[in-house]
Parts: structure tokens; sequence; C-alpha cells
């Protein structure tokens, strides 16, 4: 065995051990990172009041506080950005009437694997970026507002 890294830093699809932006963009590799870097911008464009963050070794955008029945409570992202081995992950945090904001847009974004509030896709061809932007921000308004 080799000797092990002091910095925890794996170039490839999903970064590891970042704790900027810029540290989980640079962890990239191209063609990906060209993908990722367009969706953060985006991301930041269309929804300039939620800060950006590393959570939970993804790029987090605002928070929102939860609390289960179960006691259970924490923070969390309103809306966040991963790369993952084999895809790319966009995570809309938002439900209504009991229907998630992300699979209530299903059939428009067909190339995508979508559950829940995640959307899966391969590369940013796979999926319509204008269609993308709009179940972003109507996720984020839907959090943004008061609970009932």
């Amino acid at each position: 065995m080799g000797p092990k890294s002091v910095h925890n830093v794996s170039m490839g699809m999903k970064p590891i051990g970042a704790n900027t932006v810029a540290e989980y963009l640079g962890q990239i590799e191209q063609p990906r990172r060209g993908d990722v870097e367009a969706l953060h911008r985006m991301i930041s464009k269309a929804l300039p009041k939620l800060k950006p963050g590393i959570v939970a070794g993804m790029i987090g955008y605002g928070s929102y506080h939860y609390k289960y029945a179960s006691g259970r409570e924490g923070d969390w992202p309103i809306i966040a950005l991963a790369s993952q081995k084999q895809y790319i992950s966009v995570y809309v945090c938002a439900s209504e009437d009991g229907v998630y904001i992300a699979e209530k847009h299903k059939a428009l974004l067909p190339k995508a694997n979508i559950g829940k509030s995640c959307i899966r896709f391969k590369k940013l061809e796979d999926i319509d970026l204008k269609t993308l932007e709009r179940v972003i921000k109507e996720g984020a308004r839907v959090m943004s507002r008061p609970a009932k």
C-alpha cells in the first residue's frame, strides 16, 4: 500500500473532503466539472438569496430547519447540487400538498431519473436547463412560505 493522502483529496467525479465550493468544483474531472460549474452558476443566479456552502459532501443552497415527530431535528439545504460517481444530482427539498416538486415535473425532464426530491442525470445536455431552473425556483418558493 502506498502513502496515505494528507488532505483526503480525490480527483474524480465525486469530490471528497471539500470545505469550500471552489475546492469541491476543483476536485471534479472535466468534462463533468464544466457541467457542475454551469449548474452552480445557474442555481446561484436563479436563487441569489440562497447562500451556497458545503453540506454533507455536496453544494447546498440556503437552509431550512426540520423537526420530525420523533423529536429528531436539524438543518438541511433547500436546494443541493452533487457530483456523484455515475451522475449529477440536483436535490429540490420541497413538497406541496404531499407531492415532491421534483416528481411533479418528471414528465418535463424525460432523460433524468427522478425520485422524490432528487433529479439525476449523466450530463448537462440530458436535461432542459430552463425547466430545471423553473423547478428549483418553485422549490425555493415553496420552502420560503411560513409553515402551516
